[in-house]
């Protein structure tokens, strides 16, 4: 069977070597490094521009998009015919392809986030190993625990004033640095459709531009629903642990915390949001006026097959719904979930409309092709490029920001803030 055949359908004049060959895979993709830009945007509008408001979810969107990290490129192994092959471009990156410079900003990236986490968790490691290190005797996993935090030290145990400066420049000068190469970490997954010539509706030079938008708001929403719901199972393991240890922060200290911190990432998502939705219209419209020669088959995708995808799902009730929930007066917890949750629906849309609504339609402009996603997993391949190999990809990243939350800690004491 030819891959592709299994999920697609054609309708009309349709030539035959033509089928969805970029699959869920593909949307996720995009959606999952966008992910990773989007959080470390967010972590860097407290480390690089000081908004104080935002320094405890800093630090918890620094972990998440180290944890999110090592899932950009998943979707890319369970979409290649020969995975194994797929770590050449790590180990051989050029700038002659847009995929091929992917080891170069991927491997660049993943330094910045590494190094940066080690300059603002060091400190913590230097004072957990000195702690276990006092205790008269340790069982097994603290003596395991202090083994691994002095191997993450890398001998720096100097943690003075002065030291702790320097680690609070060190982690500034990355956030800085790690900016622009998050954006273009995402950017060129857009460059990459946006340069392909042979498909109309890819080929725009603000692709690029969208995609990255489009990544700081989906890394932002995911942030704020991440941190709600870890705000909330850290509010009932207090309540219980506070039996024993009355001086441990109240439920309602640690949700008035909660609803500060939501309240001003809330904003910068809204005016995240504004932007993107600024420029995905502006696109739209420029298409209209320009009305190229595939404009009549763009129009028929745009309007007619994808309309209920683009204007009521992606649109609709991926942005205007959560902009007007969002903008409401008295902003709460439960509105705050609600709009983010489907802003990512809406960016999520954004992906989907772009990459399989780019093969919808024929080269020969006189047919269409649908893709259904496989549900089942009949096959390797059918698992892979269908339902569960997304829901793989869209888990395991709260598995690893679970374990990396073990190592650095996302809410530490106040005097080590």
């Amino acid at each position: 069977m030819v891959h592709g055949e299994a999920w697609t359908i054609k309708e009309l004049f349709v030539y035959p070597n033509e089928y969805i060959y970029w699959t869920i895979q593909i949307v996720m993709y995009p959606l999952m490094t966008g992910l990773v830009a989007g959080a470390f945007v967010l972590s860097s509008l407290y480390h690089v521009f000081g908004v104080k408001q935002l320094k405890e979810i800093a630090r918890f969107s620094l972990v998440f998009s180290f944890a999110l990290l090592p899932c950009a490129m998943l979707p890319l192994m369970l979409h290649l015919q020969q995975p194994s092959r797929g770590i050449e471009i790590m180990l051989t990156p050029h700038f002659t392809s847009a995929i091929a410079a992917f080891g170069i900003v991927f491997t660049t990236y993943s330094m910045i986030v590494g190094s940066e986490l080690w300059f603002v968790y060091r400190s913590y490691f230097v004072e957990t190993v000195q702690s276990l290190r006092n205790k008269a005797s340790r069982t097994f996993g603290e003596s395991f625990r202090c083994s691994f935090y002095v191997i993450l030290t890398l001998g720096a145990w100097d943690i003075s004033h002065e030291a702790v400066e320097k680690d609070e420049r060190a982690v500034k000068v990355l956030a800085g640095i790690g900016i622009p190469v998050a954006c273009f970490l995402h950017g060129y997954a857009g460059f990459i459709f946006g340069s392909v010539k042979a498909n109309a509706l890819w080929m725009t030079p603000l692709m690029p531009v969208i995609f990255i938008c489009s990544a700081v708001v989906s890394g932002v929403a995911l942030c704020i629903v991440t941190y709600i719901a870890t705000m909330e199972i850290r509010k009932l393991i207090t309540a219980w642990k506070r039996r024993q240890d009355p001086t441990l922060p109240t439920t309602e200290e640690l949700k008035s915390a909660e609803i500060q911190v939501v309240t001003m990432t809330v904003k910068y998502l809204i005016m995240f949001m504004i932007l993107a939705i600024s420029l995905e219209l502006l696109d739209l419209i420029f298409r209209g006026y320009t009305a190229v020669k595939s404009w009549d088959i763009l129009r028929r995708v745009i309007y007619g097959k994808d309309f209920f995808n683009i204007f009521i799902l992606q649109y609709g009730l991926g942005n205007l719904v959560p902009f007007i929930i969002l903008l409401l007066p008295r902003p709460t917890i439960r509105r705050a979930v609600i709009g983010s949750l489907l802003v990512l629906v809406g960016v999520f849309m954004m992906r989907w409309n772009v990459v399989i609504g780019g093969q919808a339609f024929s080269a020969s402009f006189a047919g269409f092709m649908e893709y259904r996603l496989p549900i089942w997993p009949d096959s390797l391949e059918l698992y892979k490029e269908g339902l569960f190999g997304a829901l793989t990809v869209a888990i395991l990243p709260f598995i690893l920001f679970w374990i990396m939350c073990k190592i650095f800690p996302i809410f530490l004491p106040e005097e080590r803030h």
